[in-house]
């Protein structure tokens, strides 16, 4: 009697089970992993700096690639006036070359080569940090599968209330954070976020974010007022050394004026004596 009842009640847990997994429904999640890479600091920085190694092989292989050819076009032009010898040496120097021109393309770019090598242990952190996250985020909201967006699944639809990207992002800043946070205060704050629920968090960032918007709206006026201020003194100085200017410039013409007028006056003085003389001279020749 006590078996049946037992299996009765197995027999109904199980049912009211499939009963409310039926009702919940499968629930389905993505992520965009191009997204959370494209939002992760660290790995922006990192992806710019591996470009720029890119560019520098691409240039690489073509110096390489221009110096064959101009060996191949003085090759063509010189062919008449060299030996079989020279030509043959030249031919075979340019084949060279060019398998190692081959190699190094390889090296870089090719299949294991230094630019696949790079991006995977670029991006093998953090998609190892979202496969962790994914997990939890499973679990806790009780998620039955989440697929990879950007990944060569096919997805013909997805809503946009399936995607957990903002979450595992938000979650990886979160861990970033910790890692920078030093004092105890910004370790309290950072806890305190973390209890928050995606929508109140995004209420606290959009709050925040208004706040600095506000600030740098200020900042904006503050500077503005300080460039007007700074080109009015400019001008009010540039209008005093004017003015100052001229003064100086009157006062140089009023002191050669009569500098001018002082050497006219003395040069002026000293003929009337000497024909003040002559007269005198002609007088006495007379009497």
């Amino acid at each position: 009697m006590k078996t049946r009842n037992f299996i009765f009640i197995a027999l109904t847990v199980f049912c009211f089970a499939l009963s409310a997994n039926a009702q919940r429904g499968v629930r389905i999640g993505y992520i965009d992993m191009e997204y959370i890479l494209e939002n992760v600091p660290e790995y922006r920085e990192a992806a710019t700096q591996l470009d720029g190694k890119v560019q520098r092989w691409k240039q690489d292989i073509e110096k390489k690639n221009n110096e064959i050819e101009l060996m191949k076009l003085n090759l063509s032009n010189e062919r008449v006036l060299l030996t079989k010898e020279l030509i043959d040496e030249r031919e075979e120097e340019i084949t060279f070359l060019e398998d190692e021109l081959i190699q190094y393309q390889q090296a870089r770019f090719g299949p294991n080569g230094d630019l696949d090598i790079q991006r995977r242990q670029l991006v093998q952190p953090i998609q190892d940090q979202v496969f962790n996250i994914v997990q939890e985020v499973a679990e806790n909201k009780k998620y039955d599968f989440i697929f990879d967006k950007s990944a060569d699944i096919v997805m013909l639809f997805a809503a946009k209330r399936n995607d957990i990207s903002d979450i595992v992002l938000r979650s990886i800043n979160r861990a970033a954070k910790r890692e920078q946070t030093n004092s105890k205060r910004e370790k309290k704050e950072l806890e305190r976020r973390e209890e928050l629920t995606m929508e109140e968090d995004n209420e606290v960032t959009e709050r925040e974010q208004a706040i600095e918007d506000k600030k740098e709206e200020r900042e904006k006026i503050m500077e503005e007022r300080k460039r007007v201020r700074d080109s009015i003194r400019a001008a009010k100085k540039a209008e005093y050394e004017e003015r100052r200017q001229r003064l100086l410039e009157e006062r140089q013409k009023r002191k050669d004026s009569i500098i001018n007028a002082r050497n006219n006056a003395n040069n002026g003085g000293t003929p009337n004596e000497e024909d003040d003389g002559e007269n005198n001279d002609g007088e006495g020749d007379g009497n």
